[in-house]
């Protein structure tokens, strides 16, 4: 009993920290605090190194590498450079540019890391908007919270699917065949809000600058071409009974047998934090699912008439529990405590962490990254800007993904 009470100490602290995003007094990230709740719990826990060793889905943060390293080489060619910039030069028509440009974002960050692609686009697009005058905030915007909806569309699309898809031995075919009717209905109301409450808010800021100080890289086609063939491959190969993880990290280690990009130029691409951050978190939440209290707790909603496993109190909870504590975080937990025996509540989890972190700015990485670069620029995107068209994007997105649930199952 004593030990249990521990275990939800530091349970309740390293989540009220990862929803804070600081400790008072300490220099810490979400990644840190992870980490530190995880020696928390080994340290106070009674967790042995054994059990730290079992609670972590190694086939998940296999997979979250392997494409680390498959982005970092398509990175490093300069591959999203290069379609940044074809895409800052359809600037003719901005109605025709929001859609180019949320169509492309969408597609990449369905294959490859969501992060990276906002990383990249935002201070290109960012600078060709400022040049012809237009003002960038809402293209931005679109431009986080499509790299979200289309992250949704895979389970290769995000970390969270990644880990979904492991965890729940999903098939990759089928999910992608049954997320693709919410996704694309989700792109489509996404676009269609955020032209029609922008399109009279096209006037650049004058106090906004034109260039980026971000680390640009030189085309290079031979590699852009060998690193595209290596994804269209793996992901080819997750239609096969193949392991996941094993293809992806077959791939990581041809792009690390490479003749033009040194071992640490690709690792020190790879997001490092994102990695301690779910160890971090795959620790924790196995501790505290050793305690019982999860079950327990969703026992006592189902009294209270609330079944964590119906879809839409499922898609409900998760919205909202990744716009306090993020998305990764919210679905470690709810794996533990949820029932992967119904098909559809993976889908559901899969879709609505997504779909929900478009709902605020600090509901994704991919959100926080695209303000955090837009203001290195001059640019502020306020946190009401963002809500402004998250909020009905969200609502729209969760409507159809809702009524996607009830029509099919």
């Amino acid at each position: 009993m004593e030990t249990a009470t521990i275990i939800l100490t530091i349970f309740a602290i390293t989540y009220i920290g990862i929803a804070m995003g600081r400790i008072p007094g300490l220099k810490l990230n979400r990644a840190g605090i992870a980490l530190l709740g995880a020696i928390g719990m080994a340290v106070f826990g009674g967790v042995t190194t054994a059990d730290a060793v079992s609670y972590v889905n190694w086939p998940t943060i296999f997979l979250l590498f392997g494409f680390f390293v498959i982005s970092a080489q398509l990175r490093l060619s300069g591959f999203y450079d290069k379609v940044a910039e074809v895409i800052a030069g359809r600037l003719g028509h901005p109605a025709r540019f929001l859609f180019i440009l949320m169509a492309v974002t969408g597609g990449l960050s369905a294959f490859l890391n969501n992060d990276i692609v906002c990383f990249v686009f935002t201070p290109i697009v960012c600078a060709a908007l400022l040049r012809k005058q237009i003002n960038p905030v809402p293209f931005l915007i679109a431009l986080a919270i499509s790299s979200n909806l289309g992250a949704a569309w895979t389970l290769v699309g995000n970390p969270q699917n990644m880990m979904i898809g492991q965890i729940a031995h999903l098939d990759f075919s089928r999910y992608l065949l049954w997320s693709s009717v919410p996704v694309i209905f989700a792109m489509f109301a996404a676009y269609g809000i955020i032209w029609l409450l922008s399109r009279k808010h096209l006037q650049a800021p004058p106090s906004a600058q034109n260039e980026s100080s971000q680390q640009t890289y030189p085309f290079n086609r031979i590699h852009t071409v060998k690193g595209i063939i290596i994804l269209v491959t793996v992901i080819g190969l997750f239609f096969t009974s193949l392991p996941r993880e094993v293809i992806a990290l077959a791939a990581a280690g041809i792009h690390l047998a490479s003749t033009k990009f040194r071992t640490e130029d690709l690792l020190g691409l790879v997001d490092w934090p994102i990695l301690v951050l779910f160890i971090g978190l795959f620790v924790i939440a196995g501790a505290f699912q050793s305690t019982g209290c999860g079950e327990q707790a969703v026992h006592w909603l189902a009294q209270g008439g609330f079944n964590l496993n119906a879809p839409g109190n499922l898609i409900l909870t998760t919205t909202v529990m990744s716009n306090l504590i993020g998305n990764s975080a919210t679905v470690i937990l709810l794996l533990k405590v949820v029932n992967l025996a119904q098909p559809v509540t993976p889908y559901v989890l899969a879709l609505s962490n997504s779909f929900g972190g478009n709902l605020i700015v600090i509901g994704s990485v991919a959100s926080i990254i695209v303000v955090q670069q837009a203001r290195a620029m001059g640019i502020k995107i306020s946190f009401w800007d963002f809500a402004r068209l998250g909020i009905p994007v969200t609502v729209a997105a969760v409507a159809g993904l809702l009524g996607w649930v009830v029509l099919v199952h």
